[in-house]
């Protein structure tokens, strides 16, 4: 499918998608696949097309999507002392987004240290006691002093304080991904609550367009198939991207669904509506 005029195609492919009322197309719905195929006229009734124009035989209405997106969550219930994003703001993976209050957890390692003494303390007397002297526990077989260790605590005070000082880490959030921040719900010096969403980030570099095809237009796409797009906000604009996933499974209502890679670009963003043309538009 070629044309050289795109935005004569996006011009038709709206009026089809949005309101199936065109002399010689018919439209197709089926549960959430809305496609528009032509159908045959007789001769003296064919409306006339432009000139430069090559009819098109397929449109569909598609979604433009991230391929990746992620919640960013507290791990522990603190206080946020630091938030260093704002709607929008661009953020690269390992950045530093938020911070929380050190404060309660730096108090119970100051407690594990101090009882990881203590088991230590009881361990060596526990060995001293079976004749063990100080300086030559290695002397003592294993199971001996593995024994000491459990009897005198001294293994719990260790995995605690290791626990303790696993969970600060957890005080200092980073971004997991590149991307964009948005649905910003973290207020600062609110409460961060374990599992609740603070923010997200989407990853605006690697985008897709996500469509549905009616069931007998499966013969005509498959892997590497070129697809061309406009946004419907930049109607103007005219994008490719290739068929990079095809539902393997045909869903009850009789549609498919396709997905296809994009590159990125300034007007396309996660979310937006699309329409479809099968080929690639001169």
């Amino acid at each position: 499918m070629k044309t050289k005029t795109f935005h004569y195609l996006l011009a038709v492919a709206t009026s089809l998608v949005l309101t199936a009322c065109h002399s010689g197309q018919k439209k197709e719905s089926i549960g959430g696949a809305e496609t528009v195929t032509a159908t045959e006229q007789p001769a003296d009734t064919v409306t006339s097309v432009k000139k430069d124009a090559v009819p098109v035989d397929f449109f569909s209405k598609g979604t433009i999507e991230s391929v990746s997106e992620v919640a960013v969550t507290s791990r522990i219930n603190e206080q946020i002392v630091m938030l260093g994003v704002e709607m929008g703001q661009r953020v690269q993976k390992g950045q530093v987004v938020a911070r929380l209050d050190r404060t309660a957890t730096e108090g119970k390692i100051v407690k594990g240290r101090a009882e990881l003494e203590r088991a230590e303390y009881q361990y060596q007397n526990i060995l001293m006691g079976q004749g063990y002297k100080r300086g030559a526990f290695d002397q003592a077989p294993e199971n001996i002093r593995e024994m000491a260790r459990i009897n005198s605590g001294y293994n719990t005070a260790k995995a605690t304080l290791r626990q303790l000082e696993h969970e600060l880490t957890y005080c200092t959030i980073q971004a997991p991904i590149s991307g964009v921040v948005t649905q910003l719900d973290a207020v600062l010096y609110a409460t961060a609550v374990p599992g609740e969403t603070l923010f997200r980030i989407v990853d605006t570099e690697h985008l897709k367009v996500c469509f549905d095809i009616l069931e007998n237009e499966l013969q005509r796409f498959e892997k590497g198939t070129v697809i061309t797009f406009a946004p419907v906000s930049f109607p103007d604009d005219r994008h490719y991207a290739c068929i990079t996933a095809i539902s393997p499974v045909v869903e009850k209502n009789g549609v498919l669904h396709l997905e296809a890679t994009i590159k990125p670009h300034p007007h396309l963003k996660p979310g937006m509506s699309a329409i479809i043309a099968l080929g690639k538009v001169e």
